[in-house]
């Protein structure tokens, strides 16, 4: 299988030519009956050998990982980052594949954060005393994290692997709030008050961006669509678990009538957009809350002993029943959006990607 940005990179060297690719695209296309926009596709295996090579690679990072800890605590960071980028430059930028690529940019990212925590191991206590200061303490930590993100931004430079440049978002939104939460480090009611709102506005920051990369690619057949798929799998847990708790799904007991309808209410609103944006990470993110809603509800209505049993029938029908009729039911929520809004989002499958030839 390729992905859409091999054939665009193979259109560029000139083996085959653009018509010969918008033929490709438009004969898978009809054979699916939809266009490869609603797919929503994002390469993870080339083959077998994608988890060949990365059960390998996890062996060998973990050995230099080891040895390097043995020399010294951050040294063993520092080995598994530089073999990481190691291992990338041939089986990222030679091989393109898929998960080796992931597996190598995470343990780049992991390596760096143990070689500067290894620094802090083996040097805090001489540096900053027996007893530090809590907001000295979250400083550094949103320092690691900056380091962190500029590094990965190098790497994506270099590599150009899709979920880059989520991690690179992640660790970015979590320095700010671990900035933001530095000042008031010795507030605790303060801290607590405010950092799921705080995570749920990066949520909303890190969905935008998404949504500007997904803009950019309204057919998703570049590399920015994966680069979109991944940003929104990062904003979507960033949304809903802040929205959910505040609702009181993640307080100990069930919940009440009143707040499971209003979460069952919110899940549906996130359905409405997650068709519009033609993304479905909300969905799978908040799932695990509404099923939590309406086992309660089940039970409120006296159900108690089939409470999970109805709400798996439920929610289980009604998400197949909706990736069914995908196509029908996103065609009715964009025809009901504002013309300038509607024109940003993804191509429907009432009308063919540009450049594809219709069946």
């Amino acid at each position: 299988m390729y992905s859409e940005s091999e054939i665009d990179s193979a259109v560029q060297s000139g083996a085959i030519t653009a018509e010969a690719a918008h033929g490709l695209r438009g004969h898978i296309a009809a054979q699916r009956t939809t266009p490869s926009v609603d797919e929503e596709h994002f390469r993870l295996l080339t083959g077998f050998n994608d988890i060949f090579v990365s059960i390998a690679a996890v062996i060998l990072l973990i050995a230099v990982g080891w040895i390097g800890r043995s020399i010294a605590t951050p040294v063993g960071g520092i080995f598994v980052a530089a073999t990481a980028w190691g291992l990338a430059e041939y089986f990222t930028r030679v091989r393109r594949m898929a998960l080796p690529s992931i597996v190598l940019l995470l343990a780049f990212a992991a390596g760096l954060l143990g070689t500067q925590v290894g620094l802090l191991v083996d040097n805090g206590e001489a540096w900053f005393g027996n007893d530090p200061d809590e907001r000295l303490i979250t400083g550094i930590a949103a320092g690691i994290g900056l380091v962190t993100a500029v590094a990965v931004w190098f790497h994506w430079r270099r590599f150009m692997v899709p979920i880059t440049v989520a991690v690179g978002t992640a660790v970015a939104a979590g320095t700010v709030i671990a900035a933001i939460l530095a000042g008031l480090a010795n507030n605790e009611d303060a801290i607590d008050r405010i950092a799921l709102p705080l995570v749920f506005i990066a949520g909303l920051i890190v969905f935008a961006f998404a949504m500007w990369w997904d803009s950019s690619d309204k057919t998703r057949q570049t590399r920015r669509s994966d680069v979109a798929f991944w940003l929104h799998l990062l904003a979507a847990p960033m949304i809903a678990h802040p929205l959910f708790s505040l609702l009181g799904v993640n307080d100990s007991g069930m919940i009440g009538t009143a707040s499971a309808i209003l979460v069952v209410a919110v899940y549906i609103a996130m359905g409405l957009i997650a068709l519009a944006i033609d993304r479905r990470a909300l969905l799978v993110s908040a799932l695990a809350y509404v099923l939590y809603a309406m086992t309660s509800l089940f039970r409120e209505f006296g159900a108690v002993k089939l409470n999970v049993a109805l709400t798996a029938l439920v929610i289980g029908s009604a998400l197949l029943l909706l990736s069914a009729f995908w196509q029908t039911a996103r065609r009715f929520v964009v025809a009901t959006l504002p013309a300038g809004v509607a024109t940003r989002l993804p191509v429907i499958a009432s009308s063919p990607p540009v450049g594809m030839v219709a069946a």
